[in-house]
C-alpha cells in the first residue's frame, strides 16, 4: 500500500526536489506575470459585471455612467500599483503588507493585515473559480446547473498543479494568461475599430429594458442615488484584488528582485487599467444589460423576458457583438475568459502559502506551514487554501454576486494598513538619511504612499458603509475569529517554550534516583522475552512483568510458562472482573508512580509488526491505546520493544533491537487471564519489588517508534 501511495503522489506531483535546487525555481518576469498576476488580470472580467449589476437597479439610464466610474477605479487601481512599487523596493523578503505594517504599526496591526489577507487569498480562490464555472455554463451547456460540482473540481486541480512547484504552474500559466490578454486586447481593437465605422453590432441584451428596484424609480438622483453610484464604485474596485500578491512575492522572483518585481508590478497596473475601461466602453456603445434577476428584471416591448432567458456575462456579450461573424474568435474569448477566471486563483496559491509560512515562523499559525513539500513548495499552505475555498464554494452555492460582497473588504483593509504603515517607514527613514538626493527620492515615495492611503482608505469607508449589510460583517467576523486564533497560537508556542526551557542545566544532567521498570506482557513468546532481555539490559532499580487476568485458563498456563521458564523477573497479575486492559494497566502504572513520586517509571511494551498492510485489519490496537493513555502520565516512560513478523527478524531474537518494521504496523499482544485463585474482585497480585537485573540504579531507554495501526490480543 505504501508504494502504491507513493507511485500515485509521484504521477500527481512529481519527483521530489532537493533543497539545493530552491534556486532554479525563481521565475524570470515573463514567468512571474501570469503567476502573480493572474487574479489581477482576470478581475476585469467579473469588475465590469459589478458595476452594471449595481447600477442597474436605478434604470437603463443609470449604466451609462459605467464608463466614468470605471475610470476613478482606474485611477485607484494606479496609485495602489505606485504605492507596492515602493514596498517592494523598501521591503523585498516577501511579508508584504503584514511585514511592512508589524515593523511600522506593531504586531497587532501586522495580524490585522494578516488576517485580512489570509481571507482575501481564500475568497479569490472561491471568487475566481465560481466566475470561471458560470463563464463555462454560458459556453458549454451541459454544465449549466452544475457549477459547483465544476468549481470544486477546478480547485483540486490547481492545488495539484500548484502541488508540483512555482516554476511548474507558472510555466502551466503562462500560455491562457497571455492568450487572455490577446483575446480581449483583439476584441478591444476590432470593436473600436466596429465603432469609428459605425459597423459595431448590439449586444444581446442591447433591445431589453430594465425594470428600476424599487426607491431608484427616479434613476440615480437624491441621496439613494449618491449612495448606489458609490456601492457601484465599491463592487468595481474588486478590479483591485491581487495587485498585493506581487509584493509578497517578491523572493520568487530572479535577481535583480525588487526591480523585477516593480516591474512586473507597473506592467500589470498597466494593462489591468486599458482591459477595464476598454469593457466598460465597449458595453456602454454595444447597449449590454445585466441585472441580477434577468427574468422579471429584463422586459421585452414591456413583459418579462422570463426563466427561459440566458444571461451572459458582460465580456460574453461584448465579444458576440464584436465577432458575431467569426464565431471562433467569440468562443475563444468566451472560453480563454473562464481558463483565465479560474486560474487566476493561482496567485491567492501563491501568496497565501508564503504568507502562512511567515506567519508560522513567527509563531502565529502551526508550524507545518513553515515547512517546505519535496517539491519545493509550501504543500501544507496549498492543501489548506483548496479546503477552505471549497468550503466557501458549496456554502455560497458558487454563486459570484454571493460571494463578492464578502471579497473586497479585506484587501482595503490590507491596502490601507499597509500604506499607513509605509507613510511611517519612510518619515522615520527621513529623520535619519542624511544624503539629500536619498532624501528627495523617499519625500516622493512618502508622498505616493500619502496619497495611496487617502485613497484606499475612501474606498475601505465606502466598502464597510455599501457592503456590511451585504455581506461584508461576514468577512470582518472571519478576519476577528482569524486574528483571535493565530493569538491564541502565539501564546501557545510561548507557553510551550517556555515550558520546554532548561532553567538549570545541572539539575537537568543528573540521573534519576531510581528507575522503576513494567514489561507488559501476555504470554511467554519471542516479542514478551525480547522486551523482558532489553528491560533487564538497562539495569532499573526495580523490574516486574504485569499481565491482565482476563481468562483464568490462559493466565493460569502463562503462570505456570513464567515459572517453568525460570524468568528472574516477578510476575504481577492485574485483576480484571470487566475484561478490560487498558485501564488495569494504566493504574497500577500510576500507582506505581504515586508510591515514588519522584523516581522514575519505564513502561516496556513488547509489539510485533506485521510485514503487509492489509495484515493491520485483522489486529486491535491495545498498544496504541495504551501508550496514548500513559503518554499523559508525569514521570512515566513508554518503551517500544518491536518484534519484525518476517524470516529476517526469526534469525536472531536478541534483546536491544529497536528498529521499526517499515512496512508493518506495531502491536502489542494481549495480556492473559488470571486463575481463579486471585485475591479477591479487583485485587492485583503484586509481589514485593524485586529485579533480575541488579540493583543499580541507572537511566531506562525508550525503546523504538511505534508504527500505526491495529493492536491485537493474540
Amino acid at each position: 500500500m505504501p508504494d502504491i501511495t507513493e507511485a500515485l503522489k509521484r504521477a500527481l506531483v512529481g519527483r521530489p526536489m532537493r533543497s539545493e535546487r530552491l534556486g532554479s525555481t525563481l521565475l524570470p518576469k515573463r514567468l512571474a506575470l501570469p503567476v502573480f498576476a493572474s487574479d489581477a488580470l482576470s478581475s476585469v472580467a467579473y469588475a465590469p459585471d459589478e458595476i452594471l449589476l449595481t447600477l442597474a437597479l436605478a434604470g437603463v439610464a443609470a449604466i451609462t455612467i459605467s464608463p466614468w466610474i470605471g475610470l476613478v477605479v482606474v485611477v485607484v487601481l494606479l496609485t495602489v500599483v505606485a504605492s507596492y512599487r515602493q514596498t517592494v523596493h523598501a521591503y523585498p523578503s516577501g511579508g508584504g503588507d503584514y511585514e511592512v505594517a508589524t515593523e511600522n504599526l506593531g504586531r497587532r496591526a501586522g495580524l490585522t493585515v494578516a488576517s485580512a489577507l489570509l481571507v482575501d487569498y481564500v475568497l479569490t480562490v472561491a471568487v475566481s473559480i465560481s466566475s470561471a464555472a458560470q463563464y463555462l455554463s454560458a459556453a458549454i451547456p451541459a454544465a449549466d446547473g452544475h457549477e459547483v460540482a465544476v468549481a470544486v473540481s477546478a480547485v483540486i486541480i490547481l492545488a495539484l498543479i500548484n502541488l508540483r512547484g512555482l516554476r511548474e504552474s507558472g510555466r502551466g500559466l503562462a500560455v491562457p494568461v497571455y492568450l487572455y490578454m490577446a483575446s480581449i486586447g483583439l476584441m478591444a481593437v476590432v470593436g473600436f475599430i466596429q465603432s469609428a465605422a459605425g459597423s459595431l453590432r448590439p449586444a444581446e441584451s442591447a433591445g431589453l429594458e430594465i425594470v428600476p428596484q424599487a426607491g431608484y424609480e427616479q434613476g440615480l438622483v437624491g441621496l439613494a442615488g449618491a449612495f448606489l453610484v458609490l456601492r457601484a464604485f465599491s463592487s468595481g474596485s474588486a478590479a483591485l484584488t491581487g495587485i498585493e500578491a506581487i509584493s509578497n512575492g517578491v523572493p520568487h522572483f530572479k535577481r535583480p528582485k525588487s526591480r523585477n518585481a516593480a516591474s512586473t508590478l507597473l506592467l500589470l497596473g498597466l494593462i489591468s487599467a486599458t482591459m477595464l475601461m476598454s469593457i466598460l466602453v465597449l458595453a456602454r456603445q454595444t447597449g449590454v444589460r445585466f441585472v441580477t434577476d434577468p427574468a422579471t428584471e429584463l422586459t421585452r416591448d414591456g413583459v418579462p423576458v422570463g426563466d427561459s432567458y440566458v444571461q451572459h456575462p458582460v465580456i460574453g456579450q461584448i465579444a458576440g457583438a464584436v465577432f458575431h461573424d467569426v464565431p471562433v474568435l467569440f468562443g475563444l474569448v468566451t472560453i480563454v475568459t473562464g481558463l483565465i477566471l479560474a486560474l487566476a486563483a493561482n496567485t491567492a496559491f501563491n501568496g497565501f502559502p508564503v504568507l502562512g509560512s511567515i506567519l508560522a515562523r513567527d509563531g502565529f499559525l502551526p508550524r507545518q506551514l513553515h515547512t517546505r513539500g519535496d517539491r519545493l513548495a509550501f504543500s501544507n499552505g496549498i492543501v489548506l487554501l483548496a479546503v477552505a475555498a471549497v468550503v466557501l464554494i458549496v456554502a455560497f452555492d458558487a454563486e459570484v454576486t454571493r460571494l463578492i460582497q464578502l471579497y473586497i473588504v479585506g484587501v482595503f483593509v490590507s491596502f490601507t494598513v499597509s500604506q499607513t504603515g509605509m507613510v511611517r517607514h519612510w518619515t522615520r527613514q527621513l529623520r535619519i538619511e542624511t544624503d539629500p538626493a536619498a532624501r528627495t527620492r523617499m519625500r516622493r515615495s512618502r508622498a505616493v504612499n500619502t496619497f495611496g492611503l487617502c485613497m484606499t482608505g475612501a474606498v475601505l469607508l465606502v466598502v464597510l458603509v455599501t457592503k456590511f449589510t451585504h455581506g461584508a460583517w461576514i468577512t470582518l467576523l472571519l478576519m476577528a475569529l482569524l486574528f483571535v486564533t493565530m493569538n491564541a497560537i502565539h501564546r501557545h508556542y510561548d507557553t510551550v517554550a517556555r515550558d520546554l526551557a532548561v532553567p538549570d542545566l545541572a539539575a537537568a544532567r543528573a540521573l534519576p534516583a531510581r528507575v522503576h521498570g513494567v514489561v507488559l506482557v501476555s504470554k511467554l513468546h519471542q516479542p514478551t522475552m525480547r522486551a523482558v532481555a532489553y528491560a533487564r539490559a538497562t539495569r532499573p532499580s526495580t523490574l516486574e512483568a504485569v499481565t491482565v487476568a482476563v481468562d483464568p485458563e490462559d493466565t493460569a498456563r502463562l503462570r505456570a510458562a513464567w515459572e517453568a521458564a525460570e524468568i528472574p523477573v516477578p510476575l504481577t497479575v492485574l485483576d480484571s472482573p470487566f475484561r478490560e486492559i487498558t485501564r488495569p494497566v494504566v493504574d497500577h502504572v500510576r500507582q506505581v508512580r504515586r508510591d515514588s513520586p519522584r523516581d522514575l517509571v519505564v513502561v516496556f511494551v513488547p509489539e510485533y509488526v506485521v510485514s503487509h498492510w492489509w495484515e493491520q485489519l485483522l489486529h486491535n490496537q491495545s498498544a496504541l491505546r495504551l501508550k496514548s493513555r500513559l503518554l499523559f502520565t508525569p514521570g512515566v516512560v513508554m518503551a517500544s520493544v518491536p518484534f519484525q513478523l518476517d524470516k529476517v527478524d526469526h534469525v536472531g531474537t536478541g534483546p536491544g533491537h529497536e528498529e521499526t518494521h517499515p512496512g508493518g504496523v506495531a502491536e502489542l499482544p494481549a495480556p492473559a487471564s488470571p486463575p481463579e485463585a486471585a485475591s479477591g474482585p479487583g485485587a492485583a497480585e503484586r509481589p514485593a519489588a524485586g529485579t533480575g537485573a541488579g540493583g543499580r540504579s541507572g537511566s531506562a531507554g525508550s525503546g523504538g517508534s511505534t508504527g500505526s495501526g491495529g493492536s491485537a490480543r493474540e
